[in-house]
């Protein structure tokens, strides 16, 4: 079947592109109806191009180039940015051109952002990665193939398991993916471990990707390393332990354990020297109540040992009569009275246990010192607000003053005389509960006592 020349012409007519035909000169010898409508009257099509356009549509006629992008000014009110196809035709024996120009502006904008967005992601310092619906790694960027100690062929198509440190259990990411599949973000601390077996923290965001019709077609999980700082904490947090327990484990074992040691003999050589059964029976049970007190003991030495840093999901209130317990030891505390309102059915939370005592008993020891000796009440109550749980640590002590309380949680401040406090406790509390996805606050006022409210969220945590 052929066409007749008035069909091929009503085809050209109706092109949604701008199509001209030109000579080898480029001069135009005519165009189409969407060109005309925009008021085109140039007489040389290569007036309608820079001087980049002008040569490589020269190229283009000359047989070098079959297509070219560039910019395109029709007229003056018609500029765009363009993909120009160039066709030799035969028109009553002589060579003549068709030139298509498409607008793809929006096409190019795009690619331009997409492009500015894939250099800013691959030459951040930050690690990235993005995954598939699956989990699997689609792109590493450099920064976290560096990070991580495997190539980049040795992540691509790996899901980022292939870091975990087993920290995390699979509980703890079966909620992260539930979270994110649904369209939200996701934001936490975690523990890595790179190839050659080391430990790395960083500070995680991940955020679905979605399509025009907002259906999540992936993830992009952006990194912060935060280990040098997790580090240091875990040395304070240490360090800290060692100021606060060693003290008063020691000044417990020796007040407490030569007392001990005469009085379990005695009750032994009492033991041996009766024959009464009821006797017998009370100094077994004082024996008992002896190695009950040694334990004790001995736990709170053991106490001021590195901790293994094992988030386990706990009770606060378990924690809370722990702190307590410990506290309670204190000579300090003998005109003190504590209150204690600890609610039942309490959701658990995803924590280092010995870490939250050490935050309880900074507060509580904290709390007993601004009694300063005198008789005064210590009330702790736990409480749950929506999807966390409030520990509210009350004193009736000397309270904190305005400009004081904008500072208490900066490193090395401390209203204690010299030598008698680090000015160390609450900052490293503080970075202990934000670790965990928490917060502390603070209310006081000079001369009226101070509240400090712990904030655990519970979704970090299995609760049945």
């Amino acid at each position: 079947m052929t066409f007749s020349p008035e069909t091929y012409k009503e085809i050209f007519c109706c092109l949604h592109d701008f199509a001209f035909i030109i000579d080898n000169r480029t001069g135009v010898l005519d165009f189409n109806k969407k060109a005309e409508h925009s008021d085109f009257s140039h007489t040389n099509l290569s007036d309608c191009f820079d001087d980049e356009g002008k040569e490589l549509l020269a190229s283009a006629v000359k047989g070098n180039i079959r297509s070219f992008r560039c910019n395109v000014s029709l007229t003056a009110a018609l500029q765009f940015y363009t993909e120009v196809t160039v066709a030799p035709l035969q028109l009553n024996s002589h060579a003549v051109f068709l030139v298509v120009a498409r607008d793809i502006t929006e096409q190019h904008d795009k690619e331009l952002d997409l492009l500015r967005f894939s250099e800013v992601i691959h030459r951040t310092v930050n690690p990235i990665q993005i995954t598939n619906t699956e989990g699997r790694i689609i792109y590493a960027n450099p920064a976290y193939v560096n990070i991580s100690g495997y190539s980049r062929e040795e992540l691509i198509g790996k899901n980022p398991s292939i870091l975990n440190s087993g920290k995390h259990n699979s509980d703890f990411w079966k909620r992260v993916w539930t979270k994110i599949l649904s369209g939200q973000q996701w934001i936490g601390q975690i523990q890595n471990r790179r190839k050659n077996g080391e430990l790395f923290y960083t500070e995680l965001v991940i955020s679905p990707i979605v399509d025009e019709q907002k259906k999540v077609i992936g993830f992009m999980g952006a990194h912060r390393d935060i280990t040098e700082q997790k580090i240091l904490e875990q040395q304070i947090v240490r360090s800290q332990k060692m100021e606060t327990f060693g003290t008063l484990a020691a000044g417990i074992a020796h007040e407490v354990g030569n007392p001990l040691t005469s009085i379990s003999s005695i009750v032994q050589i009492l033991q041996r020297s009766t024959a009464d059964e009821f006797t017998k029976d009370k100094l077994e049970l004082v024996k008992n109540q002896i190695n009950r007190i040694t334990k004790i003991i001995r736990e709170l030495v053991d106490f001021s040992r590195p901790s293994p840093h094992i988030v386990q999901d706990v009770d606060v209130n378990t924690v809370v009569r722990e702190a307590l317990n410990i506290v309670q030891y204190g000579k300090k505390v003998r005109t003190i009275k504590f209150a204690t309102e600890l609610r039942d059915g309490l959701p658990r939370v995803a924590v280092v246990s010995d870490q939250l005592v050490q935050v309880f008993l900074n507060i509580l020891m904290n709390a007993v010192d601004a009694c300063e000796g005198r008789p005064g009440t210590i009330s702790v109550a736990t409480i749950r607000k929506g999807e966390v749980v409030d520990v509210v640590m009350k004193d009736t002590g000397v309270g904190i003053s305005e400009a004081n309380l904008q500072k208490i949680f900066d490193p090395f401040f401390t209203t204690k005389e010299a030598g008698k406090g680090t000015g160390l406790g609450l900052w490293v509390s503080l970075g202990i509960i934000k670790s965990f996805g928490g917060d502390i606050h603070v209310e006081s006022e000079a001369g009226k006592g101070t509240t400090f409210i712990v904030t655990l969220p519970t979704k970090g945590a299995k609760n049945g």
